[in-house]
């Protein structure tokens, strides 16, 4: 027996008045109407209803029953009512994990046009910089800056990230401005521990050869405290333009080995599945979908 059924049999009955006008409300037999009434008694252990050839009358457990159930299909079809919503109308709480720096530097003026588009959705934005478990930890979107890998995750390609090599001109010119992958040898790094696992660009092999003392480098999982101490004169950072874009452009920083210059990442957008997206993160993914430019703005 499939009790929600039943039950849909037994409140139709009550409100039609007979089984004939509750089969025809419900598009079945009077037969199969009357079977899912019956049903429904012997699961309940109570008679619902005394039955005559004129008319039908709830007992005492049959009007106290069909309050409850009543209730609860009023409750089941509001449930699949705002499942429906969900999907045709953006709403509801989407949590998006991003990168810190990233975050802070160019994700308010894209929520704060979004939620003005789609006004029945609030976001909850939690920064960090490792690569959360999106199912596990219970976000809608993450938004990562890397290089993509073979995943069960689905990812759309937001927006290239260009990593250039910078100093401060202050530190070229007391250190000297390296012409050569080799040169950096003689030079401080300050290199972004989350980056290093990324993999071995060329670039990193030189920064960490042999001839290179990794002690006197500045580590740090925080891209903008790198580009701070660059631009005080502590070294060299290998950075994104989103973080460094504007001390380069202002001056404070300065590219070196352009044509070194590794193997450009990309912002990517990351949700669990494809199929059944519910509405609120379709539409942030639609809306992020270029909304950085290709080069983006900071390039």
């Amino acid at each position: 027996m499939d009790r929600i059924d039943a039950m849909r049999a037994f409140i139709t009955v009550v409100s039609e008045g007979s089984f004939t006008h509750a089969a025809d409300r419900l598009a079945m037999s009077p037969q199969l109407v009357s079977k899912y009434v019956s049903q429904l008694e012997q699961h309940l252990g109570v008679r619902l209803l005394n039955r005559t050839t004129r008319r039908i009358h709830l007992t005492e457990a049959g009007a106290s029953y069909h309050d409850k159930a009543r209730q609860i299909l009023n409750d089941i079809d509001d449930a699949e009512n705002q499942l429906g919503d969900l999907q045709t109308e953006a709403r509801g709480l989407l949590r998006i994990s991003a990168p810190v720096s990233f975050a802070i530097r160019h994700m308010a003026p894209l929520l704060s046009e979004f939620q003005r588009a789609h006004p029945a959705v609030g976001i909850d934005l939690q920064l960090n910089d490792r690569k959360v478990d999106i199912v596990e930890e219970g976000f809608d979107i993450a938004l990562r800056v890397g290089h993509l890998r073979s995943s069960s995750l689905i990812a759309k390609r937001i927006a290239p990230a260009r990593l250039v090599m910078c100093a401060s001109p202050s530190y070229l010119e007391h250190h000297g401005t390296p012409q050569c992958p080799e040169d950096l040898r003689d030079h401080r790094y300050l290199r972004y521990s989350y980056l290093e696992q990324e993999g071995g660009q060329a670039i990193h092999q030189w920064l960490q050869s042999s001839g290179h003392d990794p002690s006197s480098d500045l580590v740090c999982n925080n891209g903008d405290v790198l580009v701070e101490a660059a631009i005080a004169g502590a070294g060299i950072a290998l950075q994104p333009t989103f973080i460094s874009g504007s001390a380069i452009k202002e001056g404070k920083l300065q590219v070196i080995l352009p044509e070194y210059e590794p193997e450009p990442m990309a912002l990517y957008a990351v949700y669990a599945h494809r199929q059944l997206l519910a509405s609120k993160v379709r539409s942030f993914i639609d809306f992020i979908d270029g909304y950085f430019g290709d080069p983006p703005y900071w390039d």
